[in-house]
């Protein structure tokens, strides 16, 4: 009986960190909810994220930014942040291995978008302009299916159905039903 005890006890430690890791990571927290951009840079003066977090505070590019359903997150050496929050240190890593970046050695900031489907659609090195991240987002097929689930759909008249004496049937009652035609063989 102890045996089969510790036996369950390893085999539920040795599991648990490989369960965990696969859900515990910002991104797949954010999928199906939002559409995350990732910047990464070397330090917080990088032109490429100052530019962009100023223009992402432009009245009309933070409109934009809240209507595509999307939160900013910034990497800076290891330091992460959502939405201008910190980041602990777990969660900072497990977007970084997330993203399956590997070694960076590019000396401009990246830019990464990723969609609802926890996919990347878009990796630009340098700076970027907003309404270039708003176009790929507007030509993504789940954003077409959100515009057409946002439309309400047409009303559709109903024909009025007639008697045989032409006047209009009762609500509740259904004209008769001709019979079936029969088969030609």
């Amino acid at each position: 009986m102890f045996s089969r005890s510790l036996t369950l006890a390893v085999l539920f430690a040795v599991s648990s960190p490989l369960l965990a890791a696969d859900g515990d990571g910002p991104l797949s927290q954010e999928r199906g909810k939002t559409r995350p951009l990732i910047v990464i840079a070397s330090s917080s003066v990088d032109p490429t994220l100052v530019s962009l977090k100023k223009n992402l505070d432009e009245p009309a590019n933070k409109e934009g930014f809240a209507k595509r359903d999307m939160v900013l997150y910034t990497i800076i050496n290891t330091v992460g942040q959502r939405n201008g929050k910190d980041l602990d240190a777990q969660a900072t890593m497990a977007l970084i291995r997330e993203l399956k970046l590997g070694a960076q050695t590019e000396k401009q900031a990246q830019v990464i978008l990723v969609g609802k489907d926890g996919e990347k659609k878009m990796t630009h090195n340098g700076p970027i302009d907003p309404k270039d991240i708003f176009s790929t987002i507007d030509q993504m097929p789940m954003a077409e299916k959100e515009a057409a689930a946002a439309a309400p759909p047409a009303p559709v008249a109903e024909p009025k159905a007639a008697t045989q004496s032409g006047k209009p049937a009762k609500p509740g009652k259904a004209a008769p039903a001709a019979p079936p035609a029969g088969l030609d063989d």
